[in-house]
């Protein structure tokens, strides 16, 4: 019989290496883990409107709630979506059940000590405090929230003014985010997307982590930061 040649076991693929001067940080869905509030809040909206909470779900996540409104209810008036979206944010700034870290989240923000990064999301400071806070996770520094900013994600405006707040280039900045909206304007900001969480693989980020675990971040000496990803 002819020799059978042993199995070599196959060696785990490197991580991905991201060199930047700045990390912007999505909050939900990438820090702090929501779906069961927001799965609540917005299947409860659909229902009020006769729309499918599936498909409801596919738009919401990464967008501010009148701009998700404006996409699935195209004729309403804007200042109805604006009302609309007050009490939503009420309703989930009084709702903390269910919200908690997504792993390795407070890990990676106590790495990031000393090393310029920002907040960008699309809830208001009530809410991103709120979270945050039962969540378990330190508040970062610098914070861009939707009242910063006269236009939700997919818009790149929140990252830029990130950027701009921490005083770094968009080209040297890397965005963590979990959405499709949120990974869109990072895209449009000209910077580099790491994608978190099983959203995020479908809307083309640079790389993919399962969650924070997988990302260990290296301060190097003139400033800069390796993103080990993976």
């Amino acid at each position: 019989m002819p020799a059978i040649a042993p199995i070599t076991p196959t060696a785990p693929s490197a991580p991905t290496v991201l060199t930047a001067r700045a990390l912007l940080l999505d909050m939900d869905g990438t820090l702090v883990n929501s779906d069961a509030v927001v799965e609540r809040i917005w299947r409860r909206w659909a229902e009020r409107h006769g729309l499918d909470g599936d498909e409801v779900m596919k738009v919401v996540h990464g967008r501010q709630g009148h701009a998700s409104m404006a996409v699935l209810l195209p004729e309403r008036p804007v200042e109805q979506n604006l009302a609309d979206n007050a009490r939503m944010l009420a309703e989930e700034t009084a709702d903390m059940e269910g919200v908690v870290e997504v792993p390795g989240a407070a890990a990676f923000l106590a790495s990031l000590r000393g090393v310029p990064h920002a907040l960008v999301t699309s809830a208001d400071v009530a809410l991103s405090t709120a979270r945050m806070a039962a969540a378990g996770l330190p508040l970062p520094e610098v914070r861009i929230t939707a009242e910063s900013v006269g236009a939700s994600k997919p818009d790149p405006e929140g990252f830029l003014k990130g950027a701009a707040e921490l005083g770094i280039d968009p080209g040297e900045c890397v965005v963590f985010e979990d959405s499709g909206a949120g990974i869109a304007a990072g895209r449009a900001a000209g910077m580099r997307v790491v994608g978190v969480g099983p959203r995020a693989g479908a809307h083309g980020p640079d790389v993919v982590v399962r969650d924070l675990t997988q990302v260990r971040v290296e301060v190097v000496g003139d400033g800069s930061v390796r993103l080990h990803v993976g």
